[in-house]
């Protein structure tokens, strides 16, 4: 099976059950993202170059086998792959991914975070977290729930921003932004900035992501393409709302068009979108053509992604990575 099949498979699952020796070095938890409050953590599955992350769940009916090391089989449909696993620095390999508040006062549908018991983490509780992985990561990216304001919540997180800049490394920043948002993060020297739309039609985000706002997005986005460079702001984009293909390729081809690399994220049923089903392999592989083409045309590669969800690949399939 060609790696970009396997993949959408295991996104189609969403998990895999781990057997084999004691793993424990390599399952991360996570404060965000799709797997945010799993009690049963996650892994990356690693070949070469290309990787995929699932949840574990003991009901999978994809397995992974630990032989040892980080050696590992991946078992898929009768299939088997042999990799590797790689341990998360923090939340992601070659990453120190940080959720600054862990908690948030919007509810967005499809996110479990208001419901958790979330905390903000304090500025030299996250100093002391990028020390401890400093000398095995390329990058530092930042997100961060709404803990009491948009406009408190960006400046907590421009203090974080301001407290990482000696270790040297490109910072990569995911909030809700402001409309002074881009400004502030490019004069403190952050490399790229990610602000997602997350639904595919302004009807959908409205229903998904009550309180905020999609057009306040768009004005973002195409500030900060004129402040970081083409290719270096990314967005969410989450497949399994309730879209069409052809609202995500109209999506695509806007924000290619100002300079945003769509991130296509399917989703994780969670929340109350609990009882929706997760987007299906099939449906998963004809939108990574269609996102690969509208890419090239753009000249936009995400294979230069410094930070971020970009960078990491291994919930989403990438154009150029996963080819």
């Amino acid at each position: 099976m060609e790696w970009k099949r396997l993949k959408a498979r295991v996104l189609e699952v969403g998990s895999v059950r781990l057997a084999g020796g004691p793993a424990d070095e390599y399952v991360s938890r996570s404060a965000a993202g799709p797997s945010a409050g799993s009690p049963s953590g996650s892994l990356f599955f690693s070949v070469g170059t290309r990787r995929v992350r699932a949840g574990i769940d003991k009901r999978s009916p994809i397995e992974v086998v630990h032989r040892g090391g980080g050696a590992a089989d991946l078992i898929v449909d009768g299939e088997t792959v042999v990799g590797r696993l790689e341990p998360a620095a923090l939340h992601c390999p070659r990453q120190a991914y940080i959720t600054v508040s862990g908690t948030c006062i919007f509810r967005c549908r499809y996110c479990p975070v208001p419901d958790l018991p979330g905390r903000r983490k304090g500025v030299d509780e996250i100093v002391r977290m990028v020390e401890s992985v400093a000398d095995r990561v390329d990058g530092i990216s930042i997100t961060s729930g709404v803990a009491s304001s948009i406009e408190e919540e960006e400046a907590y997180v421009l203090e974080v921003v301001s407290a990482l800049r000696s270790f040297g490394l490109p910072i990569g920043v995911s909030i809700y932004p402001g409309p002074e948002t881009p400004a502030r993060l490019h004069a403190l020297g952050v490399a790229e900035v990610k602000f997602n739309i997350e639904a595919a039609t302004p009807e959908l985000f409205r229903e998904m992501c009550p309180g905020l706002s999609w057009d306040g997005i768009w004005e973002s986005l195409s500030s900060s393409v004129a402040l970081f460079g083409r290719g270096r702001v990314y967005s969410n984009v989450i497949v399994g709302l309730g879209e069409t293909d052809g609202d995500l390729e109209r999506l695509m081809e806007d924000l290619a068009a100002l300079g945003v690399i769509p991130v296509l994220r399917p989703l994780t049923p969670v929340a109350s979108l609990a009882d929706r089903p997760r987007p299906a392999a099939e449906r998963l592989l004809a939108l990574f053509e269609i996102q690969g083409r509208i890419l090239r045309r753009a000249g936009l590669d995400p294979r230069r992604a410094l930070t971020m969800c970009a960078a990491c690949t291994g919930c989403d399939l990438t154009p150029g990575r996963d080819a």
